[in-house]
């Protein structure tokens, strides 16, 4: 397929100042007041505006996805039938990490039977990791698409000067980094010894 550097090019600059500029809502801006699902369903499509437009329509989150995670137990259950601050925080955790995490494997680094004060504290934590990774991701951009967005005293062996390798490079990221995450989450609780255990049989069987 080929592709317009040009307008990729453009497209690029701007989704870089826009997460340049992004952030997470803080916690104290989070409403309180006891939403509805629709209402927190607008909500949710407005926090996370990063999001490309295909990913906010009716895929990205609905009513029937929230109340799976309800039953599911990945969040709390809403107080008659009303969403709370709480709530919305643990929607925007899932919803921004559900791209790269499987929502079994995300709901072991979200707790669902812990104080609020708690919810709070990992969800500042969140927020904040979540700009840090943004900016680093948008250096590692400039790099990697270097040619494309003429950066040429950055480009590194990793930099590309199609957009069709761009697309295949992040992708191959995308899938790598998620694997990581996914790994280092099982690896939670598991003793050195059984960790150790299992590469010398992985050793074994190679």
């Amino acid at each position: 397929m080929q592709y317009d550097n040009a307008l990729i090019e453009k497209k690029l600059r701007r989704w870089e100042k826009y997460l340049n500029e992004y952030r997470l809502p803080a916690w104290e801006d989070i409403p309180d007041l006891g939403l509805y699902m629709e209402q927190v369903l607008v909500l949710l499509t407005e926090y996370l505006d990063y999001l490309p437009p295909e990913l906010k329509g009716e895929q990205f989150i609905t009513a029937a996805s929230i109340n799976n995670y309800v039953r599911n137990r990945y969040m709390p259950k809403p107080i008659k039938k009303k969403y709370y601050r709480v709530h919305i925080a643990y929607l925007i955790m899932i919803c921004s990490l559900k791209q790269s995490l499987t929502i079994a494997t995300l709901s072991q680094t979200i707790p669902v039977d812990i104080p609020e004060k708690r919810v709070r504290e990992i969800y500042t934590a969140y927020t904040e990791r979540h700009r840090i990774a943004a900016e680093y991701f948008v250096q590692q951009a400039r790099i990697i698409a270097s040619p494309i967005l003429h950066h040429e005293e950055i480009r590194t062996f990793a930099s590309v000067d199609d957009t069709s390798d761009l697309i295949s490079t992040y992708a191959i990221l995308s899938g790598l980094s998620g694997l990581l995450a996914e790994k280092l989450i099982l690896l939670n609780g598991v003793s050195d010894s059984a960790a150790q255990s299992g590469t010398s049989e992985a050793e074994k069987e190679d």
